[in-house]
């Protein structure tokens, strides 16, 4: 009987220990597998309409070992690409973001609305434009003549398509000072132009 109860004793122990172990230990790798970044972007007061789908992505190391992280997060929106951006910019500045006027915002030219913030350590890339879906337009008007008929498809190319992009400020590349660009790889003459002439006046020769 003894050696039942001491049996049985071991065995409440050793259940109670996994249990007081995994519980923290589950609630520490959820913690560590959800960056933060992404549950500020929950918290943006952007209506429902501009966050109907969301998808997001992650990439690099959150103590920058070698590669600093970079939160990426596309989400589809039910309205046009103007009253979109309009409510997401809203959010940011209600949420302590701070445009952020900056060469290579964008790195190149995009369509639709492309604007840079930044807050604290965090800076942010917004890009609201229409979904990949919607026809080519050349001078405005549609590229391809518009049918009589709706098509079944026109209900899923309406909207916006949204692209947030966040990276640590000091993995930015455009928070650091921009080097100067080489003339001779601009086409333009590499070889200084003086507006006085560093020796004076020519001297005369004899005649």
């Amino acid at each position: 009987m003894r050696e039942r109860r001491r049996l049985r004793l071991g065995i409440l122990v050793l259940v109670s220990v996994v249990l007081l172990g995994a519980i923290p230990l589950y609630f520490g790798i959820r913690t560590l597998s959800h960056d933060p970044v992404f549950n500020t972007l929950d918290a943006l007061d952007v209506p429902s309409w501009a966050a109907a789908r969301t998808v997001d992505n992650v990439s690099g190391s959150r103590w920058c070992l070698q590669d600093c992280r970079l939160r990426e997060r596309t989400v589809s929106s039910e309205r046009a690409p103007e009253e979109t951006a309009r409510a997401y910019e809203a959010a940011l500045r209600k949420d302590g973001w701070e445009p952020w006027q900056v060469s290579h915002c964008p790195e190149q030219k995009e369509k639709g609305q492309y604007t840079c913030w930044r807050r604290d350590e965090l800076t942010l890339d917004l890009w609201v434009r229409e979904p990949t879906c919607a026809s080519p337009q050349v001078s405005g008007k549609p590229a391809v003549p518009p049918s009589t008929e709706a098509s079944p498809a026109a209900g899923r190319c309406a909207g916006s398509l949204v692209s947030v992009k966040v990276r640590n400020a000091i993995d930015d590349e455009r928070t650091r000072p921009q080097p100067s660009t080489d003339p001779s790889l601009t086409g333009e003459d590499p070889f200084p132009t003086f507006t006085e002439d560093p020796l004076g006046e020519p001297t005369r020769s004899p005649s």
